[in-house]
C-alpha cells in the first residue's frame, strides 16, 4: 500500500512539474483532461478534429482485445443494431407502399369529396354554383346512387348501383382507366329498343357468372303499388363491360349505368342524390369539406375519401405501428449486447481507467469515454442498417423478389415506398436506445477508485 501511494505521489508530482506547454500538447490542463484541446497555427487557435475522449474510445474499440468473446460481443452489438434498423426500414417501406397503392386505387374509383343528398335539377344548380365559387375545386359531376338486387340464372346478390355521366365522371376520378372489358360508350349512347347498358365490377360478374353481352335483371327493394299490392320494381340490363379497380370492395359490389337509367329506376325524376368533386390539391380535402358543410347547411352530407374509408386507413395505421413496435425489439436486444460489451470493457480496461484517474482524469472524463464508445457502436450499426435497408428496399422495388398472384392482389411486385421521415425516425429511435444502454456502464466505470483499479486491474 505504501509503495502504491508513493508511486501515485511521484506520478502526480511529475504531472504537476510538467511545463504548461507540454501538458497542452498532450491534451492535459490544470482541471484535468480537456474535452477539446487546441493547437496554435500561425495566429489562429483551431480546435483539434477529435477530442481526447473520442481518441481513447476509438483506440479501445479498435485495439486488440483480450479473448475472442469480447470481439464477438462487439460484432453482435453492431450487427444487431444494423439488422434491426434494416428490417424496420424495409418493413415500413413495404407497408407504406401497400398503403399508398390502396389509397391510389380508392382515389381512382372515388372523388376527393362527395356531397350526398336528394337534389332536384334546381337544387343541383344551386350546389354546383356554390362549388364554382371555390377556387380549390377542379371538377364536379352529379350521380345517382342506390342499392338493388342483381339476378342472373337463379343467382342473386346485393349491389350498389351508381348512375353516372361518363363525360363528367371521368373528370373527378380515374374510373375510365379501370375498364378491362367492353366500352363506356354504351352508357352514353344506349341502343334503341334494347336493354340499358350495365358495367359491373369484375369480382361481382365472376360471382354471378356474368360476361359481356349477358342480360341480368335489377330488382329494387323500393317497389311500387299495384292492384295486387306492393310489387318490387324490376328492370332488365345488358352487361356492357367489366371494371377492375384493384379494390375488392368496389369490384365485388359496384354496378354502373347511365345517370338517366338510374334516375328512372330509383324514381328521382331527372335529379341526383350525389355530387362528386375533384380538388386541385388532394391535401386540401379536409378544409374544403369543412367549408362546404358550412356553406350547404344540414340538408346535405359532405364526406372526403378519407371519411368514407376511415376504418381501412385506421387499420393500416395501427398495423404499421404494431409492426414497427415488434421490429424495434430487435434493436432493443442489440442494445443489451452493447451494454454487456461496455461492461466487459470496463472490467478489461480497469487498470487503464485507474491510470487515467491517477493522471487527473475526473469521473466526467471517464463517462464521456464510455459514452463515445457506445456512440461509435451505435453510429456504425445505424449507418450500416440504413444503407442495408435502403438498398434492400430499392432492390425489392426493382426486381420481382416476391411474386404476388395477380388474380388476388392485381399487382405482381411488392410495392415499396421509401419515406425520409420513416428513415430518420428509425435512426433517431435506434440511436436513443443505444445511448441509453451506455448510461450504466459509463456510470459504473466513472466510480472506479484509482488505487483499487491499479492494484487489482
Amino acid at each position: 500500500m505504501g509503495r502504491v501511494s508513493k508511486s501515485l505521489s511521484e506520478g502526480e508530482a511529475c504531472v504537476s512539474a510538467e511545463p504548461e506547454s507540454g501538458r497542452r500538447a498532450h491534451g492535459v490542463r490544470d482541471a484535468g483532461f480537456a474535452s477539446r484541446p487546441t493547437r496554435r497555427l500561425g495566429h489562429t487557435i483551431l480546435p483539434l478534429v477529435m477530442s481526447t475522449e473520442f481518441f481513447i474510445a476509438r483506440r479501445y474499440l479498435l485495439a486488440k482485445r483480450k479473448g475472442l468473446f469480447a470481439m464477438i460481443t462487439t460484432f453482435i452489438g453492431v450487427a444487431g443494431v444494423a439488422l434491426g434498423v434494416a428490417a424496420l426500414i424495409v418493413t415500413l417501406a413495404i407497408m407504406d407502399g401497400f398503403q399508398s397503392d390502396i389509397k391510389k386505387k380508392i382515389i381512382d374509383a372515388q372523388a376527393h369529396i362527395t356531397v350526398y343528398g336528394r337534389m332536384q335539377p334546381r337544387d343541383l344548380a344551386v350546389v354546383r354554383a356554390e362549388l364554382g365559387r371555390d377556387a380549390r375545386v377542379a371538377a364536379q359531376s352529379p350521380f345517382v346512387l342506390g342499392q338493388a338486387i342483381l339476378t342472373f340464372d337463379s343467382r342473386s346478390t346485393g349491389v350498389v348501383v351508381k348512375g353516372l355521366d361518363p363525360a363528367g365522371e371521368f373528370t373527378v376520378n380515374n374510373l375510365k382507366n379501370s375498364l378491362v372489358r367492353g366500352s363506356w360508350e354504351a352508357l352514353s349512347r344506349p341502343p334503341q329498343g334494347a336493354p340499358q347498358a350495365l358495367i359491373l365490377g369484375e369480382e361481382l360478374a365472376k360471382n354471378l357468372g356474368l360476361w359481356v353481352g349477358d342480360e341480368a335483371v335489377l330488382v329494387s327493394p323500393q317497389g311500387g303499388t299495384a292492384g295486387m299490392g306492393l310489387l318490387p320494381k324490376m328492370k332488365k340490363f345488358k352487361v356492357a363491360g367489366l371494371v377492375r379497380t384493384g379494390y375488392y370492395e368496389f369490384d365485388n359490389t359496384m354496378a354502373y349505368c347511365s345517370i338517366q337509367a338510374a334516375g328512372d329506376f330509383f324514381g328521382l325524376g331527372g335529379g341526383a342524390n350525389g355530387l362528386g368533386i375533384r380538388l386541385k390539391n388532394i391535401k386540401t380535402a379536409g378544409p374544403a369539406a369543412a367549408d362546404l358543410r358550412r356553406a350547404l347547411g344540414f340538408s346535405y352530407t359532405v364526406k372526403t375519401y378519407a371519411d368514407m374509408n376511415k376504418t381501412l386507413f385506421a387499420a393500416l395505421k395501427l398495423e404499421k405501428f404494431v409492426m414497427s413496435l415488434v421490429l424495434a425489439l430487435i434493436i432493443l436486444v442489440a442494445t443489451f449486447n452493447i451494454a454487456s460489451n461496455l461492461l466487459m470493457m470496463s472490467v478489461e480496461k480497469l487498470r487503464d481507467i485507474g491510470i487515467l484517474r491517477a493522471m487527473g482524469a475526473g469521473p466526467g472524463f471517464i463517462r464521456r469515454v464510455f459514452f463515445w464508445e457506445g456512440n461509435l457502436i451505435a453510429v456504425t450499426g445505424i449507418t450500416l442498417g440504413v444503407l442495408l435497408g435502403v438498398g434492400l428496399s430499392v432492390f425489392i422495388s426493382v426486381y420481382p423478389v416476391v411474386e404476388l398472384p395477380s388474380d388476388i392482389y392485381y399487382i405482381t411486385k411488392v410495392p415499396v415506398e421509401l419515406k425520409i421521415r420513416d428513415i430518420l425516425a428509425t435512426a433517431g429511435v435506434s440511436y436513443l436506445l443505444c445511448m441509453l444502454s451506455a448510461i450504466y456502464p459509463a456510470l459504473r466505470a466513472s466510480r472506479v477508485s484509482p488505487v483499487d483499479a491499479i492494484r487489482y486491474g
